[in-house]
């Protein structure tokens, strides 16, 4: 995978002190050091990013990745406020709870993060590899294979509006 070097932190798309307190939220939740805790909030807010500015892919975030989703999710002033602004509208997380059997499950997984990670690059944001794997997320408490973006910013196109 080839990284462009213009590619900026995604940390700077919301103020310091909110991405301080997220990741020490993240941190404190997850029993993990602050530095990783603060590469899973950067690399959320980078899929969000992606996610409003590649709305006809299904985007899908890594099991590590959803743990700053789920995150940033439960402070819902400050989530509205960064959907509006950098997606013009709010960015639903929808589970997909039908991943088919294992054995295509796991390669549709890793064709979702590829392609995740390709619109990170898209978006000129930088992608930290190491969070982008399924295996990377053993340790957590699992992969509900949500998923972002597509028509009007919720891939749950079918549902939209009813």
């Amino acid at each position: 995978m080839t990284i462009a070097t213009e590619s900026v932190a995604a940390r700077t798309l919301v103020p310091e002190e909110l991405f301080d307190r997220l990741t020490n939220r993240i941190a404190a939740e997850e029993g993990l050091p602050r530095v990783f805790a603060a590469r899973i909030m950067d690399q959320a807010l980078a899929f969000l990013s992606a996610c409003a500015a590649d709305r006809a892919s299904r985007l899908s975030p890594s099991p590590l990745v959803d743990i700053g989703w789920h995150t940033f999710i439960l402070h819902t002033q400050e989530y509205a406020e960064f959907c509006g602004r950098v997606a013009g509208g709010y960015i639903h997380h929808v589970p997909n709870d039908g991943l088919g059997d294992h054995d295509s499950g796991v390669a549709n997984r890793h064709a979702e993060l590829a392609c995740s990670v390709s619109a990170i690059v898209s978006a000129g944001l930088r992608v930290d590899p190491d969070l982008w794997t399924i295996e990377a997320a053993s340790c957590t408490s699992g992969d509900d294979g949500c998923r972002a973006s597509g028509k009007d910013g919720n891939e749950n196109t079918d549902t939209n509006g009813r």
